[in-house]
């Protein structure tokens, strides 16, 4: 009976989240555990495995993580274009088993093979589940923002789990005695493939309850040609693979495509403008706006995955409140742990609010993302002040820092994706949502930038000359957030006027 809902009768659901939410949110979870498990690994593992120096690793997790969100956006016009978004988001939870699996076989020799598949699978994926979420929801539907901070909390459930399991794997600190030594990095990135598995049997047991929704967009036209189509998809995508391979490894190469893709998708999202009113496009306007400005948010936050990792390896100590954790598991895991806590609370607040008429609106959201922001950082730059001769600095403190950015997370992130929906025609969601994936991708490629030249700064120094360079790093960085929250703030009259009666 489930298959034959409508679009109207799934959005006309009681209470505040729909029933088709929750499968998403497992879907999605399981995703996000192989995603982030594999992301905290990734610093770590070149320099300890694949003897990188901390610069080119840095340079080479931008890059990588510059290609798993730059590909989102070509993810998601195949997706509204051609395969639609389930089927998209089947193909792409393949490849990414796929290239779990690859890794958990020889991460040492097949590395780039593995990440390769990687990217080309989250591209496909990611933005579409994000999309399928947003058509859950009536246009006006203020409960929309609870249901993306609720989708948010899964995100994070996945990411906590898989951001510490993973790592604490890797280093031996998890499971000691019963992953062989020599198997320890095989048994991290398996666990990854294990979890996919999961996400995507979860998608497909309970896609049908989603009516019409990701279907694909040629269902009315010829059934082989539609074939014929899908078909060339999924071939030129496997042919892209070995592209990306080659791509990722060097590094100058990411730096040309970064140079070249920004630009063609927005000349790509003027020239879809011209088949909508004024009105609609200057909503489009609007989400740009925000799109350019999350950049600079997580250029600064994906420092976690780049220098914070590295910096949490070699200079925090491994106390958290009495307890004796790995530190880079504790940085990679934090935030998602706090979103955990304070998502759906922070979902129920908006709705109260909104309900008095008190509700910031979205760009005063964002403001408020980037001041919390510079508050983490600039607790992570006064940990120095804590440090021993030997250059290991406060686990606490540091953790203190990650609750403060959540904060500026939630603010930024979850309404982010619920403004790229209410904002974007529906002919064009999927395209929209992976520019603005494609916005991350650009903030990872500056991360990489940024964390390599704290990273060259430290070179040859000792640990605590190094603690000292890395939190000087991050005070910068405050500065910069706290400047991008003013002024996003100052301008939010301009920008409430372009998004018209969206809030």
């Amino acid at each position: 009976m489930e298959q034959n809902l409508t679009l109207e009768q799934i959005q006309d659901f009681k209470g505040k989240y729909p029933k088709q939410l929750w499968y998403l949110f497992f879907s999605e979870m399981w995703e996000r555990f192989s995603f982030y498990g594999m992301r905290g690994m990734l610093a770590v593992f070149m320099v300890s495995q694949l003897k990188m120096d901390e610069t080119t690793a840095n340079l080479q997790y931008g890059a990588t993580q510059a290609w798993v969100y730059a590909f989102t956006f070509i993810g998601g016009l195949f997706a509204d274009k051609i395969l639609g978004l389930r089927k998209s988001l089947f193909w792409g939870g393949i490849l990414m088993i796929i290239g779990s699996v690859i890794l958990a076989f020889s991460p040492k020799d097949l590395f780039f093979t593995g990440i390769g598949f990687t990217i080309v699978g989250t591209g496909f994926f990611k933005p579409n589940i994000s999309s399928m979420v947003g058509q859950l929801y009536k246009d006006n539907d203020i409960r929309r923002d609870a249901g993306f901070s609720l989708f948010y909390a899964g995100i994070n459930l996945g990411a906590l789990l898989g951001g510490y399991v993973c790592i604490a794997v890797a280093n031996g600190t998890l499971w000691h005695g019963f992953v062989p030594e020599n198997l320890r990095w095989n048994y991290a990135f398996g666990f990854a493939a294990i979890v996919m598995v999961i996400s995507l049997l979860t998608f497909t047991q309970t896609q049908k309850s989603l009516g019409e929704i990701g279907l694909s967009p040629l269902k009315n036209i010829e059934n082989s040609k539609r074939k014929i189509y899908e078909i060339a998809t999924y071939i030129g995508s496997l042919i892209l693979i070995p592209i990306i391979i080659l791509m990722v490894a060097n590094t100058v190469y990411t730096d040309y495509f970064m140079m070249i893709i920004g630009p063609v998708s927005i000349l790509y999202l003027f020239y879809e403008m011209r088949n909508f009113s004024i009105a609609e496009n200057k909503k489009l306007i609007a989400a740009l706006v925000f799109i350019i400005f999350s950049i600079f948010f997580w250029a600064f936050y994906e420092q976690s995955g780049g220098s914070l990792s590295l910096f949490a390896a070699n200079n925090l100590n491994t106390n958290l409140l009495g307890i004796e954790l790995d530190p880079n598991g504790v940085n990679n895991s934090s935030g998602a742990f706090f979103v955990i806590v304070f998502a759906a609370l922070l979902g129920v607040l908006w709705i109260w609010m909104a309900k008095r008429k008190i509700e910031p609106n979205t760009v005063v959201k964002f403001g408020l993302g980037f001041l919390f922001l510079a508050g983490g950082f600039w607790v992570f730059y006064y940990t120095k002040f804590f440090a021993g001769a030997d250059g290991k600095t406060s686990l606490n403190l540091f953790t203190f820092g990650w609750f403060v950015i959540t904060f500026g997370e939630l603010c930024l992130s979850p309404i982010g994706m619920s403004a790229m929906t209410k904002l974007s025609p529906q002919k064009l969601q999927a395209v929209i949502m992976g520019m603005w994936f494609l916005a991350s991708a650009y903030g990872q490629y500056f991360a990489g930038l940024l964390g390599a030249n704290i990273a060259e700064a430290s070179k040859d120094a000792t640990n605590l000359e190094k603690l000292n360079t890395y939190a000087d790093g991050y005070q910068q960085l405050a500065i910069y957030a706290l400047v991008a929250g003013i002024l996003l703030i100052a301008i939010s009259p301009l920008i409430k006027k372009l998004m018209q009666e969206v809030k």
